[in-house]
């Protein structure tokens, strides 16, 4: 069996890949997923596979799955960890995604995602701040 870490791992390149088969194996029959924002709450695999195979002008995608995406960021240990990274949606749009993974006996049992558009720096704060190269939008 994987480690926990081997696991998220294989999951987020199954998500870069589009590989839902791949992601289906590596969630628990019970999991859940989140979407804190929308206060939506998604029960079980079929209802995770139902809205990315029905996703309006076709499935989105995790960034890094080419050159020119960043790759995702995966930190944690033991049974909770974090995936930060960016989504491209169907539309062109990429937005920042923040998802928090929980496992339980080697497969991911519930994951909690948070969407958050790209946005301008305010004018007002420059000179506070130092001006990080902007990632893919």
């Amino acid at each position: 069996m994987a480690d926990n870490r081997t696991i998220v791992e294989q999951f987020t390149q199954a998500m870069m890949t589009n590989d839902i088969e791949a992601q289906d194996r590596l969630l628990t029959d019970d999991f859940v997923e989140e979407y804190p924002q929308s206060g939506e709450r998604i029960r079980g695999k079929n209802n995770r596979r139902g809205i990315i195979e029905n996703y309006p002008g076709g499935t989105p995608r995790e960034s890094g799955s080419s050159a020119a995406g960043p790759k995702p960021v995966i930190t944690g240990a033991g049974d909770r960890f974090t995936v930060t990274g960016q989504i491209k949606y169907p539309n062109g749009e990429t937005w920042h995604l923040v998802s928090l993974v929980e496992l339980r006996d080697g497969k991911i049992n519930k994951i909690t995602d948070y969407f958050a558009a790209p946005f301008e720096a305010p004018a007002w704060r420059e000179p506070y701040v130092e001006k990080a190269v902007a990632k893919s939008r």
